[in-house]
């Protein structure tokens, strides 16, 4: 139980087929919103859902208020992600196994600030355990430019969410993804900068990475 009325469970493989609907129209809501300014298609999205439901290591922590899906948060070991997910790692030498990648989290307005999205990150972190093979966790989040005229008023980031759980930022460590921004006439494409855990305290991989465009493993600010 996260919140008053909230349950979060985590759901894998057939028992995700019959949410699909329910977490396609979450997604396209809550990613139209600032940072993502996604405009995407529920058929599309339940489309890329398949990817939870087939891959062997995935899971989906999901938000129920009632019979209601007011939150989903994906996971899944990197061998298992996204191409765009899995270039950048391939690229500098490190092994995929070693990575357990969260994919996304969402979670309707009137629900957050209620430790939904702690115990979203608590859940992924158990079933990476329970999995018994990565020694890192890591996730990808979009950069917006500083002055971008389409940041809400007050708008603030996750950033000091993201590094109390424990993760840290690796700017020069990115990934590059397309999709349709709500103003825009087609796809471009996106930077995303990955953040890092360590499962059992270990150190990243030393020696890796230490020129421009790749991810610094020595000590970070």
């Amino acid at each position: 139980m996260a919140a008053d009325g909230v349950t979060v469970a985590v759901e894998r493989g057939a028992a995700l087929a019959p949410l699909l609907g329910a977490l396609a129209r979450l997604r396209v809501t809550v990613f139209r919103a600032w940072p993502y300014l996604y405009d995407g298609s529920e058929a599309y999205e339940a489309d890329y859902l398949q990817t939870y439901v087939k891959a062997p290591g995935a899971a989906v922590a999901v938000a129920r208020d009632g019979a209601s899906v007011v939150g989903a948060s994906t996971c899944l070991p990197m061998a298992e992600a996204s191409a765009d997910a899995r270039a950048p790692f391939l690229a500098a030498g490190l092994s995929l196994a070693d990575f357990f990648y969260f994919g996304e989290s969402v979670l309707l307005d009137a629900y957050r600030g209620q430790g939904i999205g702690v115990r979203f990150f608590e859940l992924r972190e158990a079933h990476a355990l329970a999995l018994g093979q990565a020694r890192f966790c890591t996730f990808c989040a979009v950069q917006r430019a500083a002055d971008d005229p389409r940041r809400p008023p007050g708008a603030i980031g996750l950033d000091g969410f993201w590094a109390h759980r424990g993760y840290v930022k690796h700017p020069a460590f990115t990934a590059r993804m397309r999709w349709k921004d709500v103003d825009e006439a087609g796809e471009t494409p996106k930077t995303l900068t990955f953040w890092m855990k360590s499962l059992f305290g270990d150190a990243l991989p030393p020696g890796l990475l230490r020129r421009p465009g790749r991810l610094n493993t020595g000590p970070q600010p």
